[in-house]
């Protein structure tokens, strides 16, 4: 009986051993709170639930801590976790999302007013700002250009770039620029107010005019010509972006289309946000230079908008009395789909309740969609 009673106490105490309890950190610990309050502020204050659902619950996922060499982490090869995060690691998964993207804008907006693209254009500076700064704080060059790319407020491009470019830091960089693009109505409109006056704020701007649909099919070839002959190495986004957008504005693909911005964005959304939070293993994850990205995101981010509005700015300096564009636009011009161009939306209604911008702030954003995607290309072509 002696014997049989220490038998089942041994296994006992193996089984105990192999539980989360006896494996768990204060690490692990502060990682699954974190996931707890992404999945709070998706909930509870609607702060992008598709994107935060996934990645705080990946977090949860990630930071059950086990015993190495069962082939459950993410980390492990053979692993299921592992497999799915081949999408990320191998940039597979991003250009999907583009296609998905492409096929659910409409660039109307950009192309009836092609000036706007220029806002876009100027909210990148954030991503070479960030950069700049990263350099200056002791990262290397790769990882710098990675970090960077945080402030064009774009989940996919980043990790796009990460994974070529410091796959190391991949989660940490993930996390910060999808956490800032559902804190941009948070972020953003502070500095928008702090950098325009009440008169500005109060600019109406001329109704975007018709497109046609031979424009809009002209802009989805062009657009793909003129940007990847440029930049040739952000073809699997932009290739993508535009392939997408052609299928919905050729008018007979409208079941691929609904496709590409239906179902599969939506398997590809799942997948990404669940891998990418499983990716923060405290153990890998909770370093200095995790901090480090997660505040020089938030730096981009604010430099983005700076740029952007403060272009706008100065660019009505040379625009004459009704063709002014409202500098409340200029957020817009980070990659956050819709959500920027909402923000422009929600904070000119404050000061004019008959003031409508967000179809003229969708010009700008859907321009910093094609932007972020450029400025990877170009960090990519001189780093990698």
């Amino acid at each position: 009986m002696g014997d049989f009673g220490n038998f089942i106490i041994e296994h006992i105490q193996q089984f105990l051993g192999f539980t989360a309890f006896a494996n768990m950190t204060v690490g692990h610990i502060i990682m699954i709170l974190v996931g707890l309050f992404f999945i709070y502020l998706a909930i509870a204050k609607e702060f992008e639930p598709m994107l935060l659902i996934p990645i705080g619950f990946g977090i949860l996922v990630g930071n059950i801590a086990f015993t190495p060499g069962l082939k459950i982490g993410i980390y492990e090869s053979g692993s299921v976790l592992n497999y799915l995060y081949f999408g990320v690691l191998q940039g597979v998964y991003p250009p999907l999302i583009f296609l998905g993207i492409g096929a659910m804008t409409d660039f109307s907006a950009l192309i009836s007013n092609p000036k706007l693209i220029l806002i876009g254009a100027a909210a990148q500076f954030g991503i070479f700002g960030a950069y700049c700064i990263a350099l200056a704080l002791g990262f290397s060059p790769t990882e710098a250009g990675a970090i960077g790319i945080i402030g064009g407020a774009d989940g996919p491009t980043a990790i796009f770039l990460s994974s070529k470019l410091a796959p190391d830091l991949m989660g940490a960089i993930a996390i910060s620029a999808y956490s800032y693009m559902a804190l941009v109505p948070v972020i953003q409109p502070p500095v928008m107010k702090l950098l325009t006056t009440s008169k500005e704020r109060l600019i109406r701007m001329k109704p975007p005019r018709v497109v046609s649909k031979n424009e809009k099919i002209i802009f989805a070839l062009s657009g793909m010509l003129l940007t990847t002959f440029v930049v040739p190495t952000g073809l699997p986004l932009l290739g993508m972006l535009f392939f997408g957008n052609l299928l919905k504005e050729s008018g007979v693909t409208k079941r691929l289309a609904d496709t590409a911005k239906g179902p599969m964005i939506d398997i590809v959304t799942i997948l990404i946000g669940l891998t990418v939070g499983a990716s923060t293993q405290a153990t890998t994850f909770l370093t200095l230079k995790s901090v480090g990205i997660f505040a020089l995101g938030a730096a981009s981010f604010i430099i983005a908008t700076f740029f952007g509005v403060m272009f706008v700015k100065i660019f009505n300096l040379f625009l004459k009395e009704g063709n002014k564009i409202n500098p409340l636009i200029g957020n817009a011009g980070v990659s956050a789909v819709p959500d920027s161009a909402r923000v422009s939306q929600v904070v000119g209604l404050q000061y004019d309740k008959t003031n409508h911008l967000l179809m003229h702030a969708m010009g700008p954003n859907v321009a910093g969609v094609i932007g972020s995607a450029v400025a990877a290309g170009i960090l990519l072509s001189f780093l990698a």
